[in-house]
């Protein structure tokens, strides 16, 4: 991967930088990434605060603080409070003002309480989440199919903005088609007009989790627990390039080889691949003329 960022020319007056990577096979965020500007101790620091928070995502700051503390490096909350700013992440229980949408951005209500979900593509979600590398940090964005669990796309990014959450809805509407609902957060990225209009232009149902719900987007909480106990903090990668190869291989094996015990020991590949074709099979019935009838 680092040997096809060394090949991208900025220079080049006939191809853009994008169409290059498009050629390549090189993520945009893989070349445009640059280690993080934090000193060593708070990129170990904000490790730290990550691993904890997949503990424990209802502890704020201050039990953060107080959980990483020792007699002999005790920790500053505001420190812990900047850090966690950085990192996007929020204690999750019922408060006033997280996950807070831009400005002007309108909220849509949730949608999926008491709603059965049956088969695939007729509900997604999608969520952000800090990755750490030896020498930095990224955000990862994932879109999940609520039904089966499997992975549909992921982008990743330097930077917490809307550009590469849209660039996984496009390649997850790409490739899969339209779900009948789209859930997130109320993440500014996701109640951005781009990105809302994105999914109104398709004729998606916005779904969005009520502030402080920990279960409103449960799946994708998973996902990520998963994603950095099994193979994050395992490989400690050292670079963005480093990190998109790995993620490629960890959502491969995620969707085709790691069996879930909610999806009756079945891959989430297997359950979507099923669904569709069961689906695929109903619309096949309803179309059939009926049978003429001997009198």
């Amino acid at each position: 991967m680092s040997d096809r960022r060394s090949c991208v020319e900025p220079e080049s007056c006939g191809v853009s930088i994008a169409r290059q990577c498009e050629l390549l096979g090189l993520p945009r965020s893989t070349y445009y990434y640059q280690p993080a500007s934090e000193s060593a101790e708070n990129l170990e620091l904000m490790r730290r605060i990550d691993e904890q928070y997949l503990k424990t995502p209802f502890y704020g700051s201050r039990k953060i603080a107080d959980e990483l503390s020792s007699p002999k490096q005790p920790l500053n909350r505001k420190r812990v409070q900047r850090l966690m700013r950085i990192m996007g992440i929020t204690a999750i229980y019922p408060q006033k003002k997280t996950s807070l949408p831009g400005v002007g951005h309108r909220v849509y209500p949730y949608l999926l309480r008491g709603l059965t979900v049956e088969r695939a593509n007729q509900v997604w979600c999608s969520d952000i989440t800090y990755i750490p590398l030896r020498c930095g940090f990224m955000y990862l964005v994932a879109v999940m199919d609520w039904y089966s669990r499997l992975v549909l796309s992921w982008q990743l990014s330097n930077t917490l903005d809307t550009e590469f959450c849209l660039a996984a809805l496009d390649d997850a509407l790409t490739i899969y088609g339209c779900p009948d609902i789209f859930n997130t957060d109320q993440g500014a990225q996701f109640t951005s007009h781009d990105f809302t209009s994105r999914l109104l232009e398709n004729q998606i149902a916005i779904s969005m989790d009520g502030r402080g719900r920990a279960l409103d987007n449960v799946f994708i909480e998973r996902l990520w627990r998963s994603l950095k106990y099994e193979d994050i903090y395992l490989k400690d990668y050292e670079s963005g390039a480093d990190l998109s190869g790995g993620l490629e291989r960890y959502f491969d094996f995620y969707d085709h080889r790691r069996i879930h015990q909610a999806l009756d020991y079945r891959t989430p590949h297997e359950v979507f691949a099923a669904s569709l074709r069961t689906s695929l099979g109903r619309q096949t019935q309803r179309s059939k003329p009926p049978r003429p009838t001997l009198s």
